[in-house]
């Protein structure tokens, strides 16, 4: 128990391994960004632990992937139903390991839980196809099959919803699981897996193991010949180094990397609509997310209502303890995160840059860090070439479209990318020569189960949600027949 009165149930905090809690040599500290005081205390797995959740995952695999899709629609079906009827206890879980505030924390939550729902009913649809061959003459029968074992490893930053946006489409497929979430957030991820048991998913087909040796437990995982897919959220710099261990066994790879993500505003958009927008693709999550707009762009005409506007929003937010359901923007993650978007600041402004609000850490306890808009904000800056991750608006000025194609294009990240414009045709013409794998046009918020989520360049491969999400845990298989 905290002093704030926040009691973290025990028995979560262990490893979940073969449908039971399962303890460890080693444990690490969990701690809350808003008053820096321990929540609690993890088991951290080793690589005994993996070999024992890759044995079980095996096992239970071999009756989960023989039951019919509709039979592994129904489980997702109810683990939908009763994370939904948890959603508070979830986001306050949320709040209190992660630091976001409540309606933010809700809104993952709900997030989360949708997976469930989507790939509950993408389960029966793994659809293949018969044809003939027309030189040959020959039937082609395709089908689709759970690839096999899969390692997730999620980030720190959606603490729910990056575990279920893999869970759910590997199961859907009929694959066993592994999942290593975040060390900063693994209690989120242990407390849904009593939730997913009461589902009906089956002991050992789904394990988690908290660790604070990522590195040589993840590796160990990749080379195990029996895992088939690596799911990955998380830097390009961690992505590029689980390739490599990836393509020792020529494993599946689906990568979510890191963005570096334009917001164009262009002369004639809605000055509503688009501050609306950035304010969610900046400030959701506290800009602690690869789809957080990076790099905002504006039209020397409308630039200093834009601003003026988007000054006002920012100033009135009400940073706090998320936990307060008054407040809007709870702390950063960790000291170091927080530390980081302090130095983006100071280098923008000592290159010129002009702090309209915020731009100083705040006094006493908690990462925090207050909501900052930086205008006259120069290329040059640390903070267009990386992602801040925090809750900084960054704004440049432009007056030519091709110039703001040119640099909204000019990185190596290609995740996402925001336009706004009432000329829906010249918006759709800029939005089809960005070369990201998602564009938001008119809107600040891509995220959606239903959709495929991915980007392109170092910003990944593969997709999630959507359809292609659950083919990412399946392989095709042909068989050629004559009848």
């Amino acid at each position: 128990m905290t002093k704030h009165g926040h009691k973290i149930d025990p028995l979560h905090t262990d490893l979940w391994i073969d449908g039971a809690w399962r303890a460890a040599e080693t444990r690490f500290d969990v701690v809350n960004p808003a008053t820096e005081e321990v929540l609690a205390s993890v088991a951290s797995a080793d690589i005994a632990d993996a070999d024992a959740a890759l044995d079980a995952a095996e096992r239970a695999m071999a009756e989960w992937a023989a039951r019919t899709p509709r039979a592994r629609s129904e489980v997702l079906r109810r683990a939908w139903e009763l994370m939904t009827g948890r959603l508070e206890q979830f986001a306050h879980l949320i709040t209190l390991e992660n630091g976001k505030a409540r309606a933010d924390a809700v809104g993952e939550a709900t997030y989360a839980a949708e997976f469930f729902r989507w790939f509950a009913e993408e389960a029966v649809r793994a659809d293949g196809m018969v044809t003939r061959a027309p030189a040959s003459g020959a039937r082609i029968l395709v089908q689709h099959r759970p690839a096999g074992l899969a390692v997730l490893v999620t980030p720190w930053n959606y603490p729910a919803a990056m575990g279920t946006r893999k869970i759910a489409p590997a199961l859907a497929a009929g694959c066993g699981v592994v999942i290593k979430p975040a060390s900063e957030t693994p209690l989120t991820m242990l407390a849904l897996m009593p939730l997913l048991e009461e589902a009906g998913v089956p002991k050992g087909l789904v394990n988690v193991l908290p660790s604070r040796r990522t590195g040589p437990l993840v590796d160990h995982m990749l080379h195990d010949p029996r895992v088939r897919v690596v799911s990955f959220t998380g830097s390009t710099g961690v992505g590029r180094t689980l390739l490599r261990s990836a393509a020792d066994q020529v494993l599946k790879p689906a990568m979510e990397l890191g963005g570096n993500a334009p917001l164009i505003v262009f002369d004639d958009a809605d000055l509503d609509v688009a501050v609306e927008g950035t304010m969610l693709a900046k400030m959701r999550n506290l800009g602690e997310a690869c789809t957080a707009a990076n790099r905002i762009y504006v039209h020397e005409r409308v630039a200093a209502d834009y601003t003026r506007r988007l000054t006002e929003r920012m100033a009135a937010l009400k940073v706090g303890d998320g936990t307060d359901p008054t407040v809007d923007v709870g702390p950063l993650v960790n000291a170091q995160t927080r530390d980081k978007v302090a130095e983006f600041v100071a280098d923008a402004v000592a290159r010129g840059a002009r702090v309209e609000c915020g731009g100083t850490v705040p006094e006493g306890k908690g990462y925090f860090y207050p909501p900052t808009v930086l205008s006259n904000v120069p290329g040059d800056a640390d903070c267009v070439h990386d992602e801040i991750f925090g809750p900084v608006a960054a704004l440049q000025t432009f007056t030519d479209t091709e110039d703001v194609i040119a640099r909204a294009n000019d990185t190596e990240y290609g995740l996402v990318a925001y336009v706004f414009s009432e000329d829906f045709r010249r918006a759709l013409q800029v939005c089809e020569r960005l070369d990201y794998g998602m564009v938001g046009l008119n809107r600040g918020l891509v995220s959606d189960p239903a959709a495929p989520f991915g980007g392109t360049k170092q910003s990944g491969l593969g997709r999630e949600g959507g359809h292609e999400g659950m083919l990412e845990f399946m392989e095709t298989q042909y068989i050629s027949a004559s009848w």
